[in-house]
């Protein structure tokens, strides 16, 4: 029986399950839809047993036409900086998932900084001080639910990001992947582990975290997961970026991956463990030895698009669609939902609409919302060194006018995957390369080819007047930011 890989894609909004046969191909697929919650203002939630069963639904659905016994192995990709609060011995769920997109650590966040401790923790993590990493989240849900730190001292509560829980829920193994592990701000850069000093920092007991493994292993062998046999071992685990990443073989120099999904992910690979100004050093991958990335994170993108779709009460499609044949002259959208982050890393940032009257059109608005994405990525391609090729994949990279824009506005060639699960893809590439069903170079020659090239049809002068146009609209809108913040006190 030929193997087949099955890549598990946990993401904000779905879960999707893919099976690839031994040359690569997806030979089915299956999604199951996940919500959100808030709460409050700055909260964001999920339901952490809803996660788990749609991890189980995507899968049986995938492999409804397949023999579970030619399964050699399963990929697991995750949403990153997410985290879960479980019981170690029921498995359970005690609080919400806190979403990587949860503010409720800003408070804090400030309070360190001013303490001065910002920059000890960006030279030890290479992440600046932002509620959106998962250590800050971790503090306060242990404030709520474990307040003397008893319960997470002696192991009897578990804590962890979405890899963390699921591994740990489907094989019983409490470990945590490394490049999602460098996410928390709880891991040092330079050796790969929980640092105790930032453990203290942070009030995160150790006892509550997994060990940290390679992105390769150890991860254990899956249980009570059907169709699929048990013991069908986890060959590999990959943030959902990192994953991203992985499958543009974006280990070779000069490559930016951006991910246009519910927010974006903008990441290059570096020879330099140094964390980078403006944008955050983590862990992408390893196999061995580390692999560092420079990366730089957009809090809402897609989410904006859904957004205006729901005030408008149409479909994120159809937004995209009235977009794409606007023009939404001098109208202007700063979509600072929970601040802003790379290259500005701006907490207190506020959402600001310009430009606009009593004749602005809903196209108009749309139009807006979808220049918004290209403007923030268009920030960050600015300041990343040794661009090469810019390469796109996630949901909102479908739009033709989207990567149209972003070529003008970045001034950049943008390369268009195909194929549009590029998380599952790249977690499945990694665990092929543990089977020996396939080689770097087959991926660096799958990567480059079936790709749609963008350039840039804007000259200097139009390029420069669009793009200061956005920079003043966003300065007013950290202007506006810094009389008192929108999160929760």
């Amino acid at each position: 029986m030929k193997p087949h890989v099955l890549a598990i894609d946990q993401g904000t909004s779905s879960t999707k399950a893919l099976l690839l046969d031994a040359v690569g191909d997806v030979v089915s697929r299956a999604s199951a839809p996940l919500s959100q919650f808030h709460p409050g203002p700055g909260l964001v939630e999920q339901d952490a047993l809803a996660l788990l069963g749609s991890v189980r639904t995507a899968v049986a659905d995938c492999m409804k036409a397949a023999d579970p016994r030619s399964v050699a192995g399963v990929a697991l990709s995750t949403q990153r900086e997410s985290v879960v609060l479980w019981d170690a011995v029921t498995g359970l769920p005690v609080a919400p998932l806190v979403s990587w997109q949860d503010q409720r650590g800003s408070e804090r966040a400030d309070c360190l900084a001013r303490a001065g401790m910002g920059e000890a923790v960006r030279r030890r993590t290479g992440l600046p001080l932002d509620p959106m990493f998962s250590a800050l989240k971790m503090a306060a849900l242990l404030d709520q639910h474990d307040p003397s730190r008893a319960l997470t001292s002696t192991g009897r509560l578990r804590l962890g990001t979405v890899d963390a829980y699921l591994l740990h829920a489907l094989t019983g193994e409490l470990v945590t992947e490394v490049g999602n592990a460098s996410r928390t701000q709880l891991v040092n850069l330079t050796t790969g582990e929980w640092d105790d000093e930032l453990l203290g920092l942070f009030a995160v007991p150790r006892p509550a975290l997994g060990r940290i493994v390679a992105s390769n292993g150890p991860f254990g062998r899956l249980r009570g997961l059907d169709p699929l046999l048990d013991g069908t071992p986890v060959l590999a685990v990959l943030g959902d970026s990192h994953a991203a990443l992985f499958a543009h073989a974006g280990w070779r120099p000069g490559i930016v991956k951006v991910t246009y999904g519910t927010g974006s992910s903008v990441m290059t690979v570096t020879d330099s463990p140094e964390p980078a100004e403006q944008v955050c050093s983590t862990i992408a991958w390893s196999t061995g030895r580390p692999t560092i990335a420079h990366e730089a994170n957009i809090r809402s993108t897609g989410r904006t698009i859904t957004w205006l779709a729901q005030l408008l009460g149409i479909s994120p499609d159809e937004a995209i669609q009235l977009a794409a044949d606007a023009n939404a002259g001098d109208v202007t959208l700063v979509p600072a939902f929970g601040g802003v982050g790379a290259p500005w890393w701006d907490a207190h940032t506020v959402p600001v609409l310009a430009g606009f009257d009593l004749g602005t059109s809903r196209a108009q608005l749309a139009r807006a919302a979808l220049e918004s994405v290209a403007y923030q990525v268009g920030d960050v391609v600015a300041v990343l060194p040794g661009l090469r090729q810019v390469v796109a994949d996630g949901g909102l990279s479908r739009s033709d006018t989207l990567m149209q824009l972003q070529a003008d506005v970045a001034d950049v060639a943008v390369a268009r995957t195909r194929h549009h699960e590029l998380s599952a893809v790249g977690a499945a590439h990694l665990a092929g390369l543990e089977l020996g069903l396939w080689t770097t170079s087959d991926l660096e020659e799958r990567a480059d080819s079936d790709m749609q090239i963008f350039t840039s049809g804007w000259d200097d002068a139009r390029r420069r007047s669009t793009v200061a146009r956005w920079h003043r609209c966003l300065e007013a809108a950290r202007d506006l930011g810094k009389g008192g913040g929108h999160g929760p006190s």
